[in-house]
C-alpha cells in the first residue's frame, strides 16, 4: 500500500514520497537486527551440511584417500578404498581449492577433479552420508607435491654370475622426466624389505651385485623423485627365479627323412632336463635370420633343408639363461651330382646355374650356396620367374684353381620376399653338383700298394685312394704300371687303366717264376699324376707247393679240435647217459649170507697188480675157501689157455702138503677142478649184463638165508685149503672181443 502511495506520489512528483521513504528507514533501523544476522535468517538452510557434521573417522570405514596429478594433465585423480562393513556404498566428495565444491552420489572409488593453479587441494570423502554409520577421510596437498610419475610399465630381469640386471620401460609421457630409478629386493618369503635400495646410473638399467645364485628374490622398482616427479610409487612385486648355471643336455639329435618330401629332413631331439629351453637356429653360411624358438616341451622338431645348420640350446626362465650348447647339423650330400642341376663356370668371379623349367611353375624364389673344400659357405638369394637359369656375378670372392666347389640350389615357397623370414620349414634343397674353375693333374699318388693272391700267372694289386686335396680335378681313373725284365735284361712295361671307384686290380697272363714291379697313379682331364712307390712280387714256379694253404688247413683243424672237444663232451653228457654205478645194482643189493660177504671182503683186500698178458702167476696163501665157490669162480684152466703159451704153463699146478687132520688129502689141481665143476653143474653161469662179477656171485650162491647157510655149512660145502693166493690170467675168449681177466683165489 505504501508502495502504491509512493508510486502515485512519484507520478504526481510531490514531497509525499520522500516522507514515506524516510519513515520506512526509521522503522527498519529500529526493529530489524544487524545486516549479517538478517541475511542468514533469510537464507534457506542446506541439509547436506547438517549431515556432514554427523560423520566420523573409523578404521573400518572409508580409508586410504589419495589424490595426485600428472604434469601433462589439468586434473587431479582421487581414489580411496571402501569401508569393510557396508554392503552398498555411496560417497560424497567435498573438494576445496579456491572455492568449495560438492560431488554427491558417487558409486565408484575414484573421482577426477579439475585442478586450479597455485592452489592447495583439500578433499574430504564421506561414505553413506545419510546413514547412522557415516564415515569420512581427509586428504590435503599442494600442487607441487602431487605430481606423480607412474611405475615402469615393463620390467625384465637377467641373472649372470651372481649379478641381477634390471631393465625397465616407462610410459612415454614419463620417460622424458625420469633420469634414474631405484630397485629394492629381498629373499622370497622374507618378512620385510631389509636390503638396501640400489639406484641406477641411467633411466633404464640397474645392476644388483653379490646375489646368491641359488636363491629366489622378490624385486620392486620405482623412479627417483625430482621436481616434475614428486611422487614415485613402487611397482608391483616381481619374482626373480634362481640363476641357471648348468648347461642343457639332449639325449641325441636325429636326422631322418620326411616321407614324400625330397629336399627336406626332420631334425628332432629330446631334452634330459624338464625345463624351458631356448633354441637359436641359423645357417652355418651366416645367411639371416637366426630364429629363436622357446619351448617348455620335453623335445623339439625342426624341418630343415640339406644345408648345414647351427643350433644353440640353453635353458631359460624369466630371469636367466644358461650358457648355450652349440650343435652343428652337418649338410647332407645324398643328392651328389644331381643331373637336374647344371653349373657352368665362366671365370673366377662368375658362374651360371641352370635347373629344369618345370620348377618355375611352383617356385620363383631361390637361394644358391657354394663353398670350396675347407672354406666357409657363401650364399645368394634371388627372384626368377621367367628363365630357368641364373648367372651369379660378381662373386664376393674369386674361385680358386684346382679346388673343388660344391654348389647347392634351394627353393623357397614364400613369394613376397626371397629372403628367409624364418629358418624352420622355410626352404627345400633342389639339387647339388660339384665344379672346378680349373683342373690339374694329381699331385699325390695312391698309397698302401700291396700284392695278394699271387699264382703262376696272376696277382691282385690293391691301393688306397688319392686324398681329395691332391687330386686337383675330377678323378677319371687309375693307371697300373707293371713291368718285368727277361733273361737278357730287356724291360717290358704294361699299363692297365681302371675306373675311379676301383681300389684293386687283378693282373693276369703273367709269366711263371718272374719278378714284377708295379706302380699306380691317378689321372684327371688334365693328365696323369704322380706315380706311387714301387712294389715287387714274383709269380710262382711250376710245382710250387703252397704252404699257406697247408697252414690254413692245419689251423682250422686245430681250432675245431680245441673248440669241438668240449662241445662233444657236453653233447655226450646230454644225449648219452653216464655208465651206471655198480653199487646201485639190484644184483649187489640182493647178496645175502656170510659166504657172499666173505667173498666181498676177500675181493676188497686184493691188491691190483700190473696186468701181464704173457704169464700166469700163482701165489701161495693159506686160506679157507668154499669149495663150490672155488670151483665156480675158477673155471677149468684148459678153457683159458692163451694162444702161444707153452703147455707147461697150463698143464700142471704145484702145491704143498697140508697138515694132518685138517682136511682131506690135497688133490691134483686138474682133478680137483673137474670134481668141483661136476658138483656145481646145476648152477647157472650165463651173465646178462656188465655186472659180470656181481651176477656170477649171486647166481652161484644158494637161495637159503644167511643163518640157514651157516647151519648147513658143514653138510653142503666142502672146505679145501688152497696154497694159492690167486691165479691171474689174461686171455681173449671166443664169445667176446674184449680182454677179460679171471682171478683164482
Amino acid at each position: 500500500m505504501l508502495s502504491r502511495a509512493a508510486q502515485l506520489d512519484s507520478k504526481s512528483g510531490g514531497p509525499l514520497s520522500f516522507l514515506i521513504f524516510g519513515l520506512m528507514l526509521i522503522i527498519c533501523s529500529v526493529f530489524c537486527p544487524p545486516s549479517q544476522a538478517s541475511t542468514e535468517s533469510c537464507k534457506k538452510v542446506n541439509p547436506t551440511f547438517v549431515s556432514l557434521q554427523r560423520c566420523r573417522h573409523h578404521p573400518d570405514g572409508v580409508r586410504d584417500l589419495d589424490c595426485f596429478s600428472r604434469h601433462y594433465q589439468p586434473t587431479y585423480n582421487c581414489a580411496w578404498r571402501p569401508g569393510r562393513n557396508a554392503a552398498r556404498n555411496t560417497y560424497t566428495l567435498v573438494v576445496t581449492q579456491k572455492s568449495k565444491k560438492i560431488f554427491q552420489n558417487i558409486s565408484d572409488f575414484h573421482q577426477t577433479i579439475r585442478r586450479q593453479k597455485n592452489t592447495n587441494l583439500s578433499v574430504e570423502i564421506f561414505e553413506n552420508l545419510h546413514s547412522d554409520h557415516c564415515t569420512t577421510a581427509v586428504f590435503h596437498g599442494s600442487p607441487k607435491s602431487l605430481l606423480r610419475c607412474e611405475p615402469p610399465v615393463n620390467v625384465s630381469f637377467s641373472r649372470s654370475d651372481g649379478e641381477l640386471r634390471v631393465t625397465v620401460t616407462w610410459k612415454q609421457e614419463d620417460a622424458k622426466l625420469i633420469n634414474k630409478f631405484a630397485v629394492r629386493y629381498k629373499v622370497l618369503d622374507s618378512p620385510s624389505w631389509d636390503e638396501s635400495i640400489v639406484e641406477s646410473l641411467d633411466a633404464n638399467t640397474c645392476r644388483v651385485r653379490t646375489l646368491n645364485t641359488s636363491l629366489v628374490y622378490a624385486v620392486q622398482a620405482r623412479c627417483v623423485t625430482n621436481e616434475k616427479c614428486s611422487q614415485c610409487p613402487w611397482s608391483s612385486v616381481y619374482i626373480v627365479p634362481r640363476e641357471l648355471t648348468t648347461q642343457h643336455a639332449v639325449v641325441s639329435i636325429k636326422d631322418t627323412d620326411i616321407p614324400e618330401e625330397t629336399g627336406q629332413r626332420l631334425i628332432s631331439a629330446a631334452f634330459k632336463l624338464h625345463d624351458c629351453h631356448r633354441l637359436t637356429i641359423g645357417k652355418v653360411s651366416g645367411e639371416p635370420p637366426r630364429q629363436q624358438v622357446d619351448t617348455c616341451l620335453s623335445d623339439f622338431r625342426l624341418i630343415l633343408s640339406y644345408s648345414a645348420y647351427q643350433i644353440n640350446i640353453s635353458t631359460y626362465n624369466n630371469a636367466s639363461v644358461s650358457t648355450p650348447v652349440s650343435h652343428i647339423i652337418p649338410e647332407r650330400e645324398t643328392m651328389h651330382d644331381d643331373r637336374r642341376l647344371n653349373v657352368t663356370v665362366h671365370n673366377s668371379t662368375a658362374f651360371s646355374i641352370r635347373w629344369k623349367p618345370d620348377v618355375l611353375k611352383m617356385f620363383i624364389c631361390y637361394s644358391v650356396e657354394w663353398k670350396g673344400s675347407g672354406q666357409a659357405a657363401r650364399y645368394r638369394s634371388f627372384y626368377e620367374d621367367i628363365n630357368n637359369y641364373k648367372t651369379l656375378s660378381p662373386l664376393p670372392e674369386p674361385l680358386e684353381p684346382y679346388k673343388r666347389y660344391s654348389i647347392v640350389l634351394h627353393t623357397r615357397p614364400d613369394k613376397d620376399t626371397c629372403n628367409m623370414k624364418k629358418v624352420n620349414n622355410s626352404e627345400s634343397t633342389y639339387g647339388r653338383t660339384y665344379v672346378y674353375f680349373l683342373e690339374g693333374s694329381p699331385v699325390g699318388a695312391p698309397a698302401n700298394i700291396s700284392s695278394h693272391s699271387v699264382t703262376l700267372n696272376s696277382a691282385v694289386v690293391r691301393w688306397s685312394p688319392i686324398p681329395e686335396e691332391q687330386v686337383r680335378g675330377f678323378l677319371r681313373g687309375y693307371i697300373l704300371h707293371f713291368a718285368h725284365s727277361n733273361q737278357r735284361g730287356v724291360r717290358t712295361e704294361t699299363n692297365i687303366t681302371v675306373g675311379p671307384t676301383f681300389n684293386s686290380c687283378k693282373l693276369q697272363e703273367l709269366k711263371v717264376d718272374t719278378m714284377y714291379q708295379v706302380q699306380v697313379s691317378g689321372f684327371t682331364s688334365a693328365g696323369a699324376g704322380v706315380r706311387s712307390a714301387t712294389i715287387f712280387f714274383k709269380t710262382d714256379h711250376e710245382g710250387h707247393f703252397h704252404y699257406r694253404n697247408v697252414i690254413t688247413v692245419l689251423a682250422v683243424v686245430i681250432t675245431v679240435a680245441i673248440v669241438g672237444t668240449p662241445m662233444l663232451k657236453r653233447a655226450k653228457s646230454v644225449f648219452w647217459p653216464n655208465i651206471p654205478n655198480p653199487g646201485n645194482s639190484s644184483a649187489v643189493q640182493k647178496i645175502e649170507g656170510s659166504c657172499q660177504l666173505e667173498l666181498l671182503g676177500i675181493l676188497a683186500t686184493l691188491e691190483v697188480e700190473e696186468w701181464d698178458t704173457e704169464s700166469l702167476q700163482i701165489l701161495e696163501n693159506d686160506s679157507l675157501v668154499p669149495a663150490c665157490t672155488f670151483a665156480t669162480v675158477l673155471p677149468p684152466l684148459g678153457a683159458f689157455e692163451l694162444e702161444g703159451d707153452p703147455p707147461e704153463m697150463t698143464s700142471k699146478w704145484s702145491q704143498k702138503d697140508i697138515q694132518d687132520g685138517d682136511l682131506s688129502p690135497v688133490l691134483e689141481a686138474d682133478t680137483f677142478l673137474e670134481k668141483r665143476q661136476t658138483d656145481c653143474l646145476g648152477l647157472p653161469v650165463a651173465f646178462s649184463s656188465d655186472y659180470t662179477t656181481m651176477e656170477m656171485f649171486q647166481q652161484m650162491m644158494p637161495e637159503t638165508p644167511a643163518h640157514e647157510g651157516m647151519k648147513n655149512k658143514s653138510e653142503d660145502i666142502t672146505v679145501v685149503r688152497t696154497k694159492l693166493d690167486y691165479v691171474r690170467q689174461f686171455s681173449t675168449g671166443s664169445t667176446s672181443d674184449s680182454q677179460q681177466m679171471f682171478t683164482i683165489f
